[in-house]
């Protein structure tokens, strides 16, 4: 089984777990606004153990049991979304990115509300249930939705400096709580653009792939310090990518 298959295999069964206590798992507090539930833990280590012994000389970081990178790594979100799944708000998924060499490569994400399992392969396409997907055509500020996610990472001052700036060209703006799903989103062409002044690696590994392999681009995430620390986060369609990086902030290269 390759590791495409396997991914997508994996995801499913880790999403079918985790919606087996749809809004009604123990939580905590790791922070402000930061909620974890029982299930996160759960299905991270049922993730886990499924990699390690398909794959046992792949490294694994996942949210909340860290772990250290590598030549081949996946990146685990056990729930994206976490504050939704909790209070029974049916956004919410399990991401898997696999990366080679720093290079995102096989992705796969399941949405248990709606049982949408998307997929893609470096080369190879995206895809939503055997549905190839393909990103928004709108090529016009004015018509175009952006998605600008929030964490506590970055400051309120600069959330808000974002949100002015894109709903000052005449953008929609949207915030849905899963950076996963959105941009799951805009591979879909359900919006043009998901951003993030400040996300961790494993709420996009999966994303990211998503977007390239569905005609979109994206900022050069993996560089630097990305996937132990995150980065800024920008991921358009094709006709809108050199006006929304410029209006966003974030460089496409």
């Amino acid at each position: 089984m390759d590791r495409l298959e396997f991914s997508r295999n994996l995801a499913r069964d880790a999403g079918k777990l985790a919606h087996s206590a749809f809004g009604h798992s123990a939580t905590s507090m790791k922070g402000r606004h930061d909620v974890l539930t029982a299930m996160d833990g759960e299905v991270e280590r049922f993730i886990r153990k499924a990699i390690s012994a398909r794959f046992p000389d792949d490294a694994i970081i996942g949210e909340e049991e860290g772990g250290q990178g590598g030549d081949r790594v996946w990146l685990i979100d056990p729930i994206d979304g976490t504050a939704n799944y909790a209070r029974g708000i049916p956004h919410y998924c399990v991401s898997i990115g696999y990366l080679e060499h720093g290079v995102p490569t096989v992705a796969a994400l399941h949405d248990p509300s709606h049982d949408w399992l998307y997929s893609a392969a470096r080369g190879e396409g995206a895809w939503c249930n055997g549905k190839r997907l393909a990103v928004s055509p709108c090529a016009d500020l004015e018509a175009a939705t952006v998605e600008c996610g929030w964490s506590t990472r970055r400051s309120t001052a600069d959330y808000l400096a974002l949100l002015s700036r894109v709903m000052g060209a005449g953008c929609a703006i949207r915030r849905v709580g899963s950076g996963a799903l959105g941009l799951a989103d805009v591979a879909a062409g359900r919006c043009e653009s998901y951003c993030e002044l400040h996300i961790n690696a494993w709420d996009c590994a999966a994303g990211i792939l998503l977007v390239s392999e569905a005609g979109g681009r994206t900022n050069d995430f993996f560089a630097g310090e990305g996937m132990a620390s995150g980065n800024p986060l920008i991921a358009t369609n094709a006709a809108l990518c050199a006006k929304l990086a410029g209006l966003i902030g974030i460089p496409i290269n």
